[in-house]
């Protein structure tokens, strides 16, 4: 028998049993649709929270001063300390483990345009800020360090900052009046999700370069001219976090003159631990919901299989009879070989296309915020192909072998539950 005929003969028989092969089709197909969405919803979940997380910043710990709770070196506690914007300068040589070290500095200020005003928050910071705190331009760019350098009176809008300033009208170019001082808008910031803040949400700021905010806006009295609200600090890498975040702390109690143990002198809210215990949370989800999948997929490995073991024991007259006219053991289960590769690949792209559908159409709906919606992996998928048709296959060629293993005459007398 040739390949050509062995595939008609195949296609006949299939056509032949077209309720068993839908529904040996239906339980491949079935179980890969399962665990390809389940795993889907669970990378959507991790991925919609993991990008809500980092619209405060990558890997950040904001430094707030505190007041002392401990005594050192003869100073009684309770003393307040107070950040000064040349404190990064010093605390980045004493942090080899630190990336960045850099002071923000924000007040509430009185901001117009031609069209509309508002009192909005003035952030002012060095140019690596924009990274660190994950602030892409939909339009123009963000201060660089020759405008920081220069003390220049530029400005980066947030969204919702430029919409109530400026409406549908450009900005890029236009001057804004902070205070009394104009200031060019160089660029506005894209839209962005934001699931935690410290002084308020980004797309509803003003954002200038440290040196003109120094000059033009500082710190009030109580607080001394030159006083900052708080540093940023980034690791060099999220396995040195621990080791930055201890050497920023040793490093202020020296230039502050406080126990480097007293956590109450300065406090840091670590961004960086907070994303470790919340992506062991979304893995632990994903996992459940891949564990569901499997369930499921072994639910529909079980169906799989009694199909098959039934279909071939339905057959075994059938293959008396092809032996009975010359058939080799070897011919029958090429046969069957081949029968149960077309329906594992049919009903295993068929199952996988339908999948992917699925998650593209749900995509296109507008997400919550904490969820980026069903984002399928190919590895899930050719996962569960992989466990059905093995199993298909050999629920098939087992009951198979057998029939096709003893004598025609008693493979004829076969009688189907007998």
């Amino acid at each position: 028998m040739t390949f050509g005929e062995l595939l008609r003969d195949t296609f006949r028989t299939l056509w032949a049993h077209k309720l068993r092969t839908f529904l040996t089709m239906f339980g491949i197909a079935w179980g890969i649709i399962s665990i390809t969405l389940m795993v889907a919803a669970g990378e959507g979940l991790r991925v919609g929270q993991q990008r809500a997380a980092e619209g405060l910043g990558k890997d950040l710990m904001i430094c707030f001063a505190g007041r002392t709770s401990l005594q050192a070196g003869g100073v009684r506690a309770g003393r307040r300390i107070e950040f000064e914007s040349t404190d990064h300068l010093s605390i980045k040589s004493q942090a080899p483990s630190c990336q960045e070290v850099m002071p923000e500095l924000g007040n509430s200020l009185p901001v117009r345009s031609s069209y509309n005003s508002g009192t909005l928050t003035v952030t002012a910071s060095l140019p690596p800020f924009a990274d660190i705190r994950s602030l892409p331009a939909a339009e123009g760019r963000f201060y660089n360090w020759e405008d920081e350098t220069g003390a220049r009176r530029v400005a980066f809008l947030g969204s919702d900052a430029k919409k109530q300033l400026f409406a549908t009208h450009a900005a890029v170019g236009q001057t804004i009046r902070i205070g009394e001082f104009p200031y060019t808008v160089i660029g506005i910031l894209k839209t962005k999700d934001q699931d935690s803040s410290y002084d308020g949400f980004d797309v509803s700021k003003v954002f200038i370069p440290f040196s003109a905010m120094l000059r033009d806006f500082p710190n009030k009295p109580p607080s001394t001219p030159k006083g900052v609200d708080r540093l940023l600090v980034t690791p060099k890498s999220v396995e040195e976090h621990e080791a930055c975040k201890w050497q920023v702390r040793r490093g202020l109690a020296t230039l502050y003159g406080f126990d480097p143990q007293d956590k109450e002198a300065v406090h840091i809210w670590d961004t960086v631990e907070e994303a470790k215990a919340f992506r062991t949370m979304t893995d632990g989800m994903k996992y459940f919901l891949g564990a569901v999948g499997l369930v499921t997929l072994f639910l529909g490995g079980i169906g799989v299989m009694n199909i098959m073991l039934v279909a071939v024991r339905e057959r075994t007259r059938e293959i008396g009879l092809r032996k009975a006219v010359g058939a080799s053991a070897h011919v029958i289960l090429r046969q069957f070989f081949v029968e149960t590769l077309i329906v594992v690949f049919s009903s295993g792209g068929l199952g996988l296309g339908i999948a992917f559908g699925i998650c593209a159409l749900v995509d296109m709906i507008p997400m919550p915020m904490y969820f980026a919606g069903l984002l399928p992996t190919w590895e899930s998928g050719l996962l569960a192909f992989a466990l059905l048709g093995t199993v298909a296959v050999l629920s098939a060629l087992y009951p198979a072998s057998r029939a096709a293993s003893i004598d025609p005459i008693e493979a004829l007398r076969y009688e189907a539950g007998g």
